[in-house]
């Protein structure tokens, strides 16, 4: 039975790209700015293109917030794309201007440390072991990225030892970013699955094989 899957509409992000490239790891995908549609999904997904405050402002208009706080708080999978990933965490800071995020993990978005910005191009990753989200990739796999913001700092350290710490993944350009986050039902890459080939086509395929 095929896993069902909602793309969260809010007014940005690669909506049909992300769509046909889900459908082809053959799931069911609708995307749609229904509330109700994206809290029952086997999973959902948060795309987002552009500023930090503008995809905040809109996925909080919309109610993402809220429809991503109870799918996690029910354990069920949600992934966000680049700048969906961005306001995941607790602000994003653009222009010496800071606005808040879902403060899903803790950790600032910030203008990326680099000669040249935007990255925008092919990069390779620093995958951790035991990652889902990577499984049968190369360690020299390359994926597709286009952003001026990241996070170069993870701060989240788990209250418990006996609760796993977060898998995070890392990239670099100019200075380290985190490219991918793996934390239970919540997942996230910076990078864009649905423009990176079959290496981003066997990243969403893994995703949806955990729904």
């Amino acid at each position: 039975m095929s896993k069902h899957v909602v793309i969260l509409d809010y007014g940005s992000g690669n909506l049909r790209s992300a769509q046909r490239a889900l459908e082809r790891t053959g799931a069911e995908v609708a995307v749609t700015d229904d509330p109700h549609a994206a809290v029952e999904a086997d999973g959902l997904v948060v795309p987002g293109v552009g500023a930090f405050a503008s995809c905040i402002e809109g996925l909080r208009a919309a109610g993402g917030d809220r429809v991503i706080g109870k799918r996690l708080a029910g354990g069920r999978p949600v992934l966000g794309i680049c700048v969906g990933m961005q306001v995941l965490f607790e602000r994003g800071v653009e222009h010496d201007v800071a606005s808040e995020g879902c403060a899903e993990w803790p950790g600032t978005v910030e203008r990326l440390q680099a000669p040249i910005v935007p990255h925008m191009g092919w990069n390779t990753l620093q995958v951790p072991e035991g990652s889902r989200l990577f499984a049968g990739l190369p360690a020299d796999e390359r994926f597709y990225f286009v952003h001026s913001y990241g996070v170069l700092e993870w701060t989240l350290v788990p209250a418990s030892p006996h609760i796993a710490p977060p898998l995070v993944t890392w990239s670099t350009h100019g200075a380290p970013f985190v490219a991918a986050v793996e934390n239970g039902p919540l997942s996230a890459t910076q990078f864009h699955p649905e423009k990176s080939g079959d290496a981003g086509a066997r990243v969403l395929a893994n995703w949806v094989g955990t729904l």
